[in-house]
């Protein structure tokens, strides 16, 4: 009887998410084991490797999982480069094209925090980090990951970086000043743990300039700046002349339009946003529409100013949220603990202006791009005076210096170069 190898290969689309499973050897049914199955053979021989793991990462999420699936492009367009994905998921699975290998291992559900999933699996990480021999090795999320890392390089000597994607000190208290006591102690221990995970890995990586002088300010060392980036040539204002025809496919009303791209969740402050837009609607007319999913959907839909919102789902297809961008007028970013905000990059290039809260990365790109409006965090009547003001401006001239920015500063094979630099910065130091 012909033996058969108990692992798959899967055709990816690194822009819309992995696809198209087509499991070879295996009998349709069988339970894959990455902690006993025998692994595929390392990925180009000889090729500069870099190995990622994060939770941040299921079928509906966005900043992260966008910017993995970028580096898999820019790996796969390179013949001198390999990646290793390693990410939770329903079941064990392995997915594999053009020197890009995901290793999906079960997690269970994380309560609350739908759609993430635990990574519990040590032995399975400690075996894949053994057999692929990774370069570097970048964590990206701070829950259970970067301790099964920590384990895995007791046997592997291989230098290792912290993505921080999540400023999770600022998500428990978003406005420090005003927070709690019971807020302030929690997001004190926080910090503490930061600088735990920090001591564990070489360098940290922030995707913002705010965000580098928050990690400073807290003690951490050897923190440099990589900002995230865009694709380009899928968010561009082209898209603008079949807005009409998309308004209509999603039935979405004339007159202006103000959209939120995102996880729905509490720390993204949508309430705030709600509230306020109420009056901005009163008093310009100009409508809202909230596109994602998360845990705090429903709640926020039967809240204050959830009846007047828009509320579309989670768009798993780039090209359909590409057209909902050049369909609006305006980009809304309310989340006051974002590390940088990658939907905010996505408006910009789309040739929107951006509102944001006055906190977090978000804050640092209307700045520099001057393509936008900041208003107070946690002050929903400032939201409204600061949409009402910017909806009386000039949207389309806003829209253009927008996108100059992003093309000048965030298209995504120019981050990439900067990260692999850090990557080999950490290994020769």
């Amino acid at each position: 009887m012909e033996r058969c190898t108990p692992w798959a290969i899967v055709l990816t689309d690194p822009t819309s998410g992995i696809l198209d499973l087509q499991p070879l050897g295996i009998a349709a049914g069988t339970a894959l084991d990455i902690a006993h199955v025998e692994l595929p053979a390392p990925l180009r021989s000889g090729a500069f490797g870099v190995l990622d793991i994060s939770e941040f990462f299921g079928e509906t999420t966005g900043g992260v999982r966008t910017y993995l699936l970028e580096k898999a492009r820019y790996v796969q367009r390179d013949s001198a480069l390999r990646q290793v994905l390693v990410v939770p998921g329903g079941a064990d699975e392995i997915l594999e094209a053009s020197g890009v290998r995901c290793y999906r291992l079960r997690g269970a559900p994380i309560p609350t925090q739908k759609p993430y999933r635990f990574m519990l699996a040590t032995r399975s990480t400690s075996r894949i980090v053994a057999h692929e021999r990774p370069d570097v090795i970048e964590v990206g999320s701070a829950w259970c990951a970067p301790w099964l890392i920590h384990l895995a390089r007791r046997r592997l000597d291989v230098p290792a970086v912290w993505f921080y994607h999540s400023n999770f000190p600022r998500i428990i208290a978003p406005r420090p000043e005003s927070a709690g006591r019971m807020r302030r102690a929690a997001s004190a221990a926080a910090w503490r743990y930061v600088r735990r995970l920090a001591r564990l890995v070489h360098t940290t990586i922030a995707p913002s300039e705010t965000v580098v002088k928050q990690l400073q300010d807290e003690g951490v060392r050897n923190v440099v700046s990589v900002p995230l980036g865009v694709d380009l040539q899928r968010f561009h204002p082209r898209r603008r002349a079949h807005a009409l025809e998309i308004r209509e496919r999603f039935g979405l009303p004339h007159g202006r339009l103000a959209m939120y791209v995102g996880r729905i969740a509490g720390e993204k402050d949508l309430d705030v946003l709600l509230r306020g837009w109420l009056q901005v609607e009163q008093r310009t007319g100009a409508r809202l529409v909230i596109v994602g999913d998360g845990p705090a959907r429903r709640s926020l839909a039967h809240g204050p100013g959830g009846d007047r919102a828009i509320w579309l789902p989670f768009q798993h297809d780039r090209d359909v949220l590409a057209d909902l961008y050049a369909a609006v007028n305006l980009y809304v970013a309310p989340g006051p603990a974002e590390t940088l905000g990658l939907a905010s990059l996505e408006a910009l290039a789309s040739g929107n202006p951006v509102l944001s809260v006055n906190q977090g990365g978000v804050a640092d790109t209307v700045t520099r791009s001057g393509a936008g409006a900041l208003y107070t965090s946690g002050d929903h009547d400032d939201l409204a005076r600061a949409a009402e003001r910017l909806l009386s401006d000039d949207l389309t001239r806003l829209g253009d210096i927008g996108r100059g920015y992003v093309e000048a500063h965030h298209g995504w094979s120019t981050v990439f170069d900067r990260l692999f630099a850090v990557y080999r910065q950490v290994i020769s130091s």
